[in-house]
């Protein structure tokens, strides 16, 4: 593990910047039928959000936890509340979400 000093510290802390998190869990009517097209509408929607960069991160959950995805969006908790609130499977009640600002450093990513 490489050594990082107090300085490195408190040189990046200094450039943390905020995002916020949105984390996704199965909504009441995730399991009921025809919930396929409005999971797909969802999934072009992250790819737009990508695509515009409000949401560099974006990661579904792949396994049975009731979990379904995490994302970093670069945009104030507020907005990200009202853009999620406009999900096709948000709006569906297929997924439901928690927005929570978070602090990051600039230019992170996935390898």
């Amino acid at each position: 593990m490489a050594e990082i000093s107090d300085d490195f510290m408190r040189d990046m802390l200094a450039r943390s910047k905020g995002y916020s998190l949105v984390v996704l869990r199965d909504g009441p009517n995730r399991h009921a039928p025809g919930v396929q097209p409005a999971l797909w509408e969802h999934g072009r929607r992250n790819f737009a959000l990508r695509a515009d960069g409000l949401l560099p991160v974006v990661c579904r959950v792949a396994d049975d936890s009731g979990w379904a995805g995490v994302g970093i969006f670069d945009a104030p908790a507020a907005e990200v509340a009202r853009l999620m609130d406009d999900d096709p499977a948000v709006r569906e009640g297929v997924l439901v979400y928690e927005v929570h600002p978070v602090l990051g450093f600039p230019g992170d990513a996935l390898p």
